[in-house]
């Protein structure tokens, strides 16, 4: 029985699906794990405990999350809420205004920016701009059209006719085509405009004219303004090329508008001159419902069913081209808006359990959607928000179970591998703002505001505000009640509840961060129980594992007998009044027992302390019997 000695010194290809527990064939076997909670892999390879979740608000209710960059020195976090738009600049809030949306409508919002212009969408709502007028000068106001577009909805054989030719006028329709929603509205009879102002009838409405109408008789050359209340109003929106695009409504689900050049508000499609504005459908074998638009490498466009680009060098009314590329649809039932990631946009497939990366190749001159989550779909059930910190290079995804897929990308380095992350709570809305992730969390029925914090070693976490003899810490409202660790001066305390606000220590501290716990394991894959000739091995027993680490402050580890800490620390150094020293350097320990289970793993790191873990490689030795 030689003893079987295996290095792993990487964890990039991340953590595996239970469906490939049977493919030890597959690159990623190699260096992946079955799995890795609340672990960061590093582009190094290794892997590192995340960092905790510092506690900034608690807010009102269910909130939707949305970055708003003015310029690099001012930066924003908007909270939309129920009626309500909080604003936060880094970790202070510092407005309030109020909204026409609800929290039903939140899932569906969609939104883009243009200098100091939040616009925000939804296909019940009127297009609703967020601006920044000088210091502390908030406002939502609704984005009124210089020229809105019309689109004629009735049947080609229905006519109108008014009672006159200005001021107010009676509009009389052939068939029933007018509803309430209309007032408000603008009708277009042969090129002139007139203003819905009163519902009487599904035939009759009243008018103000506002061009002189060309006369009484009924005509059959009119349309309507493309959106309101009763057709529905666009639902996404980005800005390409000096125009801004919208894409979809609740009536019109796959077409696009494009403004004139240098004039978001001016939809007039004019006589089709270069700089006019352009409107069209996406003309298919199927109905694909426009879900985001985006400014690429091209204008790409995200539907139900398939992925478009629209091309024009620049986009004119007589240069555009409009092509389908790939066939992956994008999620229907919310809003989760593409993001850029070197060059590649990233989306998730209308599945609910695929992430792509729309990338351009200019072999085929065409563009391809290769999922991300191909080896990892165990971790992708549902997402429900997106965020991507180029600091880290982490891309995160809030699922609807409330945990945290996370996506390292290191491309060059041939790093690509998942994780997930979990708290004592549930993940709801994602942004990022210069490197700083914030999250909605969902804690103990209230909603908070959150982000990560290298600082920090617990969620839903702060450093305390301490009295002058250093035992009673406070400003912990929003754990009130609860059950909480504590930190102090580096090192691990005894659990702690939360009373009036402030917990009680002793000995004296001199910096106290109380939060909740959270616990990171790192599981491997099972190992190979095939010999090279294709024969099934025996028993197995673990001889001996060694883990190397860098600046750990903690492990504990399952063998086979239960996870146990291990004491690689000095013996005399205490724990609970001093911080532990970081600890770099490989720890082997002895392992006893056969293994008949062939997928129980050989080794298992599990450990709640709130102290820094950083593994770099695992050696293990193993002896097997015929």
């Amino acid at each position: 029985m030689p003893a079987i000695k295996r290095a792993k010194t990487a964890f990039t290809a991340g953590e595996l699906a239970p469906e490939l527990l049977g493919r030890g064939d597959v690159p990623a076997w190699g260096n992946g794990a079955a799995k890795l909670r609340n672990i960061f892999i590093q582009p190094t390879g290794g892997v590192q405990r995340r960092p905790g979740l510092r506690h900034i608000a608690v807010l009102p209710g269910r909130a939707r999350l949305v970055p708003f960059e003015v310029s690099t020195e001012q930066t924003y976090l908007l909270a939309l809420g129920e009626g309500a738009a909080r604003v936060f600049q880094g970790d202070t809030p510092i407005v309030e205004v109020g909204g026409p949306w609800t929290e039903a409508m939140l899932p569906q919002i969609g939104f883009t920016q243009n200098a100091d212009m939040l616009l925000l969408l939804h296909r019940d709502m009127r297009p609703q701009i967020i601006a920044r007028a000088g210091s502390g000068n908030w406002a939502v106001r609704p984005f009124a059209f210089h020229a809105e577009p019309f689109h004629r909805y009735a049947l080609a054989g229905v006519t109108l006719a008014a009672s006159a030719t200005t001021g107010s006028v009676t509009i009389a329709a052939s068939a029933a085509v007018f509803e309430p929603g209309h007032v408000g509205a603008r009708l277009r009879l042969a090129g002139r405009r007139v203003l819905v102002t009163g519902f009487t009838s599904a035939t009759t409405v009243t008018a103000t004219v506002e061009d002189t109408l060309p006369g009484t008789d009924a005509i059959a050359e009119w349309d309507e303004s493309a959106f309101g209340a009763v057709r529905g109003w666009p639902t996404s929106a980005c800005f390409h090329q000096g125009r801004l695009v919208l894409g979809g409504s609740r009536s019109l689900p796959n077409w696009l508008w494009l403004s004139r050049t240098g004039n978001p508000f001016n939809f007039d499609l004019g006589e089709g001159l270069d700089d006019q504005a352009i409107a069209f459908s996406l003309v298919s074998d199927q109905l694909n419902a426009i879900r985001a638009v985006f400014a690429g490498r091209h204008l790409q466009v995200f539907t139900s069913g398939a992925e478009w680009m629209v091309t024009g060098d620049p986009l004119t009314p007589a240069s555009i081209q409009v092509t389908r590329q790939t066939r992956v649809g994008s999620l229907a039932d919310r809003s989760v808006p593409p993001l850029d990631i070197d060059g590649s946009t990233v989306f998730v497939g209308r599945s609910g359990q695929a992430v792509h990366e729309f990338s351009y190749t200019d072999l085929q001159q065409a563009y391809q959607a290769d999922d991300l989550a191909l080896v990892a779909r165990h971790l992708i059930v549902s997402p429900v928000s997106m965020a991507y910190d180029s600091r880290r290079r982490l891309l995160h995804l809030a699922i609807a179970d409330g945990s945290l897929a996370t996506l390292t990308i290191y491309r060059p380095e041939g790093v690509t591998g998942w994780t997930r992350q979990e708290t004592a709570g549930a993940f709801r809305s994602l942004a990022e703002i210069e490197g700083a992730v914030y999250a909605v969390v969902e804690r103990a029925g209230s909603f908070r505001l959150e982000r990560f914090d290298d600082a920090l070693t617990l969620d839903s976490a702060r450093f305390a505000i301490g009295n002058a003899a250093g035992t009673v810490w406070s400003g912990l409202e929003h754990l009130e009640g609860q059950g909480v660790s504590v930190v102090a001066d580096g090192a691990p305390r005894d659990p702690a509840r939360v009373l009036g606000g402030a917990v009680t220590i002793d000995p004296a501290a001199g910096s106290v961060q109380v939060g909740l716990p959270f616990t990171h394991v790192v599981e491997p894959l099972p190992p190979e129980t095939v010999s090279a000739a294709g024969a099934r091995m025996g028993p197995m027993r673990l001889v001996a594992v060694t883990f190397r680490l860098l600046g750990a402050g903690s492990l504990a580890v399952d063998t086979g007998r239960g996870v146990r800490p291990v004491p690689f620390r000095r013996l005399d150094t205490p724990l609970l009044d001093t911080a532990p020293p970081a600890f770099t350097g490989d720890v082997t320990l002895r392992a006893f027992g056969w293994r008949r289970d062939s997928l129980a793993p050989l080794w298992r790191v599990e450990d709640s302390s709130p102290l820094p873990f950083t593994l770099l490689s695992v050696t293990t030795e193993t002896r097997t019997t015929d």
